[in-house]
């Protein structure tokens, strides 16, 4: 919808400044909706003119800007041009805006909708790698890790949705010293009936126990590292223990991810890498990065001035490696066997040091497409309570959000009968908890507050899931009525006008979070949307209106239900069609 109105715009700028259209596209933008009363729809920013060389930066900008809108002329789709501070701004024509192929535009692209802009005419689409979730084996799925799940769901979507080819992967934590505690703990603590009745729940009591018998007592260090130097070389007795636990630990994650609608097509981990260790630590000794220490490490000197400054360590003293170098081994080895043209990794802001020695050392081993592999970094959830108390899993927060939005659904009077309302709850629950999380900058911590993510007006994920159903009850009660010729031209009401012009910024939405993958600015959009549909359901009846009116009304509600549910699925949050 928006690309026929911008490229219109630049084709006029065209002609007066003598570049090419696409040189003027990313320039001009659809003005955001707003409760202040306003008639542009599209605005041309000067000083992106400027930045980019297509005007003088030595002349008054405002002069500038007055004496550009004077050479573009109106005609039958631009209806007015006004002159803002440092922007020229357009107002499409009302009955071009209500025309009957923008909805087309909307209705036959679906999914793809927005996706087929002119702004994304430089997208480069190819192989891209996500890592995300990866918790550790024989642990339970702790809440923390909610947050590397959801994101990382969220750019795999996107890149999909932009038509690249996507790998999700899930990176385990299987490997490393503290594996090698937990099983010298199960020697020790562990029980065989115990693990068959609840398995990850025993394994977390045993390695809660050892790490506290740990503190005090240093044989248990040495054990952990015994049992760790046995699995790296490979003894069948710590190898079949580690195969065991790994299973029932991937079988129990997979049904958490399940209820998240969230699948990987590969479930990696640093075990798979420990033969390309031996590798990666040779190229490093045959380039002269390896260097030791006085303690017997083996360290990559990173300063500038290769003065032991700045080093990461690579192998402990005692030849076992550690987390980086099996990160390295890990990298090489996906380029090698996934080809890929871009790779991300989704963890905690805390390991955002660790990521850029992982690239720099990459670099300097000589991989230049150590320059397409990305951190996203993210903070931390504060608050996150239960009526047990502080959540550890997973699964708690889960159960909690069903619980409480079952408990809502079934105090509140607009509750429409439902034949698995526990999936229904479980659906708004999850929307909800996605929300939260993603209405802020993902490297911002945020406190968690389960009266406010689970309330059903004001911008929550519930809002968004009341919205999309209320539309889905619409199509079934009145869908027959929307076949037919149509009279869009009869859509003058200003609520739903400003639908069509804030669908107007959805292409600008989905190019934005494809720049900087954060998600708040889809959100911001679809809350907004939903906000718009709220007014327009109340001030635009399609029951009881004229059969030609209630077509263009019902045409103009289907296509923001097309445009709510794309979103949403971005986004991660799957639809429910009623609640």
């Amino acid at each position: 919808m928006a690309c026929f109105f911008r490229r219109n715009i630049a084709s006029k700028l065209a002609k007066v400044l003598r570049h090419p259209e696409e040189s003027f596209i990313s320039s001009i933008c659809a003005i955001p909706v707003s409760k202040k009363q306003r008639s542009s729809d599209f605005r041309l920013s000067l000083s992106r003119l400027r930045e980019n060389g297509f005007i003088s930066s030595a002349e008054d900008i405002q002069r500038q800007a007055e004496g550009l809108a004077r050479k573009l002329k109106r005609d039958t789709l631009l209806e007015e041009i006004t002159v803002g501070r440092g922007v020229i701004n357009f107002k499409i024509n009302r009955s071009v805006l209500i025309q009957v192929r923008n909805f087309k535009e909307v209705s036959n692209g679906r999914h793809r909708f927005g996706l087929k802009s002119e702004l994304f005419r430089g997208h480069q689409k190819g192989r891209t790698l996500v890592e995300f979730s990866s918790p550790n084996i024989a642990k339970k799925f702790h809440a923390g890790h909610l947050r590397s799940t959801i994101i990382g769901n969220f750019i795999a979507n996107l890149k999909e949705a932009l038509g690249n080819d996507v790998i999700r992967m899930n990176y385990l934590g299987d490997w490393g010293f503290q594996f090698g505690l937990l099983g010298a703990g199960f020697q020790r603590f562990g029980s065989q009936e115990k693990l068959k009745e609840n398995p990850l729940q025993h394994l977390f009591d045993v390695y809660v126990q050892v790490h506290r018998e740990a503190e005090g007592e240093e044989c248990i260090h040495q054990a952990a590292r015994d049992f760790f130097r046995a699995l790296e070389q490979g003894e069948e007795e710590p190898l079949s223990l580690w195969r065991h636990f790994r299973e029932i630990t991937v079988a129990e994650y997979q049904r958490v991810y399940n209820r998240l609608g969230v699948r990987f097509d590969e479930y990696s981990g640093e075990s798979f890498h420990q033969d390309q260790v031996l590798d990666v630590l040779e190229q490093l000794r045959t380039r002269g990065l390896l260097k030791s220490t006085e303690k017997g490490t083996s360290v990559v000197d990173l300063s500038p001035a290769q003065d032991m400054s700045y080093y990461s360590t690579v192998l402990r003293s005692d030849g076992t490696s550690l987390y980086i170098t099996r990160d390295l081994a890990a990298a090489v080895s996906r380029k090698e066997q996934h080809a890929f043209d871009e790779m991300i990794y989704v963890t905690d802001k805390s390991q955002a040091g660790h990521f850029r020695q992982v690239f720099e050392i990459l670099r300097a081993m000589g991989y230049r497409w150590a320059q397409s592999c990305r951190h996203v970094p993210f903070g931390l959830v504060q608050g996150m309570k239960t009526r047990k108390g502080e959540v550890v899993f997973l699964v708690d927060v889960l159960d909690e959000a069903r619980s409480k939005m079952l408990r809502n659904m079934r105090e509140s009077t607009t509750t429409k009968h439902l034949e698995d309302p526990e999936d229904t709850a479980e659906k708004v629950g999850i929307a909800a908890l996605i929300v939260q999380d993603f209405k802020g900058p993902l490297e911002s911590d945020y406190k968690f507050d389960w009266d406010r993510v689970l309330q059903s007006q004001g911008d929550t994920g519930v809002f968004l899931q009341y919205t999309h159903s209320r539309l889905c009850s619409l199509m079934r009660m009145h869908g027959n009525e929307g076949e037919g010729p149509c009279d869009l031209t009869l859509l003058q009401e200003s609520q739903g006008i400003v639908i069509l012009q804030h669908l107007l910024r959805y292409d600008e939405v989905l190019w934005q979070i494809s720049q900087d993958l954060q998600p708040r600015y889809l959100v911001n959009f679809l809350m907004i949307l939903s906000h718009l549909v709220a007014a327009a359901l109340k001030a635009l009846p399609v029951k009881g209106s004229p059969p030609m009116m209630a077509q263009a009304r019902l045409q103009l509600f289907s296509s923001a239900h097309t445009v709510l549910a794309s979103g949403m699925r971005i986004l991660g949050i799957t639809p429910v069609q009623k609640m």
